[in-house]
């Protein structure tokens, strides 16, 4: 029960940082112009994520993202349980998260953004957003999987896949806000009571993130499958 509680505080503290320092950036970018704003929610959001991500990882393992989690789900490498609770977590981070940025920050602009949440394009179908999420998270994922699980690898997955969300975002953050994570999109609509692109915020990152999980569980790990040598527990 201890650990399930130090997981969870883990998971809302670095979503709570996700969402707060990446919505504040989102929150003053009006007053940066073009590819300004762009690089610098994008900075905001990979650098947070990367410093989190270190910061938890030997508590929680440092999903921040429901996304994240069922990868590990579907892969078998996390509870469905202990998934709960981390879902729990993520959601209850971001959307605290935004009732701060709703106190902190200037009223008007807050409300103008959204609390920093994601909008979609006139220029993109609701279809078209959801494939554009689904590719960004299928890369996101998979960098947690090729630097984080596999054992293998660095020991630099919280910076790696910071930069990874840093180019997902100046990727398609003009089209779909570059969210990659549902909490992060649904904490600032329950404050917001906008929930407009929500559908592309969850069906695009959950069915991203798994194919990549499966991926290269499946193919990348298979040959070690037998062994616990090649898998860093991340749970």
């Amino acid at each position: 029960m201890k650990d399930a509680w130090r997981q969870f505080a883990a998971e809302f503290i670095g979503t709570f940082a996700l969402v707060f320092i990446g919505g504040g950036a989102i929150i003053t970018a009006p007053g940066l112009t073009g590819q300004d704003a762009v690089l610098n929610i994008a900075l905001a959001h990979g650098l947070i994520l990367g410093l989190l991500i270190s910061a938890t990882i030997h508590i929680s393992g440092g999903h921040l993202n429901p996304a994240v989690t069922a990868g590990l789900v579907v892969t078998r490498r996390i509870e469905p349980i202990r998934a709960v609770v981390y879902w729990i977590a993520q959601l209850f981070g971001a959307t605290v998260a935004a009732y701060a940025l709703k106190a902190l920050y200037p009223h008007n602009v807050a409300l103008a953004t959204r609390l920093g949440g994601q909008t979609i394009s006139n220029d993109v179908s609701l279809g078209q957003a959801i494939i554009l999420e689904a590719i960004a998270t299928f890369f996101l994922v998979f960098v947690v999987f090729g630097t984080v699980v596999d054992k293998r690898a660095h020991k630099l997955g919280g910076l790696l896949v910071g930069l990874t969300l840093t180019a997902a975002i100046l990727a398609i953050g003009p089209l779909t806000g570059g969210s990659l994570n549902p909490a992060r999109s649904l904490g600032p609509a329950i404050v917001s009571g906008v929930f407009e692109g929500q559908a592309a915020y969850w069906v695009g990152p959950l069915a991203g993130g798994m194919a990549a999980a499966l991926l290269y569980d499946r193919l990348f790990l298979a040959r070690d499958s037998s062994s616990t040598d090649a898998v860093r527990a991340i749970d």
